[in-house]
């Protein structure tokens, strides 16, 4: 059984599937146009243009119209309007192991969120989730965008001294920023990426939440189940 008292968690891409409701999304505007839908192609033009969009910060309900727009031109894909996307946030659904594991987790340690979002859209997904997070670090809350270091200097503050691990799916986006400030992590490597750099290695890495819990709980004392 680990020591940890706070487990913090990135929110989207980690807890929530987001790449399906990106998709479902944009599968319902190519369908109202009569247009073709390529879910890949839509996954990677989303990642190119939201890294760009979100280089300065701006409210993420913005950033998601922006982005929509700019996807949906290279796609040619035609509305009246582009909030579709920041609209369709409420719906995006927990992975299928999301709700157990924090149910487990919870019983044992406090929970947070560190998110790239508005405090208004994340309260919707929290009607999504089935634990109370005594933590939230929204990018309204800091003007910033992760892989930035004020989401994590701000839990940092508020967690203070008590030990402390982020689990998260973004090598990039929380990973990094975790290790450049010395904080614990554990990668939810549910794409099964390999490590990038040798010398950022988090605590655990394997493939999602439910393994992740058997780790904390010590029922799998392997925390590289992804080499």
């Amino acid at each position: 059984m680990s020591n940890y008292i706070w487990i913090t968690f990135d929110c989207y891409g980690t807890l929530i599937d987001w790449e399906l409701g990106i998709a479902a999304a944009f599968e319902k505007m190519a369908m109202a146009t009569g247009l073709p839908f390529n879910r890949n192609q839509v996954l990677k033009l989303y990642r190119k243009y939201e890294k760009e969009e979100e280089v300065q910060y701006r409210r993420y309900r913005d950033v998601l119209t922006r982005v929509a727009r700019r996807v949906c031109f290279d796609l040619g894909l035609q509305t009246a309007t582009y909030d579709f996307l920041a609209d369709s946030l409420q719906r995006w659904r927990p992975f299928p192991d999301t709700n157990a594991a924090l149910q487990r987790l919870a019983r044992k340690h406090k929970l947070g969120i560190l998110s790239n979002v508005d405090n208004d859209m994340l309260a919707q997904t929290r009607k999504h989730l089935t634990v109370n997070f005594d933590l939230i670090v929204t990018a309204e809350d800091v003007s910033s965008y992760k892989p930035g270091l004020k989401h994590f200097e701000e839990a940092k503050r508020k967690i203070a001294n008590a030990d402390w691990i982020h689990a998260a799916q973004s090598y990039v986006h929380d990973i990094l920023p975790c290790n450049r400030l010395g904080i614990e992590s554990a990668w939810i490597n549910r794409t099964h990426e390999t490590l990038k750099d040798n010398d950022v290695k988090p605590l655990f890495n394997g493939p999602d939440l439910y393994r992740f819990a058997n780790w904390i709980e010590g029922v799998d004392s392997s925390p590289n189940l992804l080499g």
